[in-house]
């Protein structure tokens, strides 16, 4: 099916990551110009930025908004226009603590790498759109955010934001630049990818996905068709501040062993 996001202008933050490189190679296979974004995986980004055909590459740390803002006029200046963003980029603290033993440095840090970070990222792009009135953003949360994640309170509330709050405000404020301006999200379940790295062994599997109807954990292009659909004017024209879950039909999180 024709997505018509062929010669579009896209940037995908967190691009040296699973999602985020299966995202840029999607947008890639549909024809649109691609600009590769990355924080610390500088060889990660430009392996993939050659894979795609020399897509331009850019740095910045998105918890900083000058950088955020830097990140979009460099893409202006590479792709010439920028209609599309899937705001891929996000930290998933390796360490399971309790909020009792959680400490606040952690706690903000967490909510400024993945929610702060959303929101700049948003509020860049956004103002790229004031002289077009079209286009479209993609925000990527978790389960996390629907169902919490025992051990990870940080990164769900910090997911539950960007979900809730911020995409239904955004949806609502991203009209006022045009009837053509879309917001939406896609919230993965357990996903292969190297921020899941050990987690995922087949005993860790089994138990996660006891909720899940489908029984298995996604893959990256399983989440980037997603956003691919949610991206396109022809398939999601009339679709916004909706959050789609790709995550084999999960319905909660299993706390107890028996």
């Amino acid at each position: 099916m024709e997505t018509g996001l062929a010669g579009l202008g896209v940037v995908v933050t967190g691009a040296s990551g699973g999602i985020g490189a299966a995202c840029a190679r999607a947008f890639a296979a549909e024809g649109a110009r691609v600009l590769v974004h990355y924080h610390r995986g500088e060889e990660r980004a430009r392996a993939l930025a050659a894979e795609l055909a020399g897509a331009p590459v850019a740095q910045a740390d998105l918890t900083r908004e000058a950088e955020a803002d830097r990140l979009f006029a460099e893409a202006r200046a590479a792709l010439g226009r920028v209609d599309v963003c899937a705001a891929v980029a996000g930290v998933y603290p390796s360490e399971s603590l309790p909020v009792w033993e959680l400490d606040l440095e952690r706690f903000e840090q967490t909510i400024r790498e993945n929610l702060t970070a959303t929101f700049l990222t948003s509020r860049a792009f956004l103002r790229e759109l004031r002289s077009t009135g079209r286009g479209a953003l993609v925000l990527v949360g978790s389960t996390a955010g629907r169902f919490g994640e025992p051990g990870h309170a940080d990164y769900a509330a910090a997911k539950a934001g960007i979900q809730g709050g911020l995409l239904l405000s955004l949806k609502n404020e991203a009209a006022r630049l045009g009837s053509r301006v879309r917001v939406n999200a896609v919230a993965p379940g357990w996903t292969v990818s190297p921020m899941t790295r050990g987690l995922l062994e087949p005993d860790d599997v089994e138990r996660i996905t006891r909720t899940m109807p489908l029984r298995k954990v996604a893959t990256p292009e399983d989440i980037a068709a997603q956003v691919v659909v949610l991206a396109s004017e022809r398939l999601s024209g009339h679709v916004t501040g909706q959050l789609v879950t790709v995550a084999g039909g999960m319905e909660g999180r299993v706390l107890h062993a028996d």
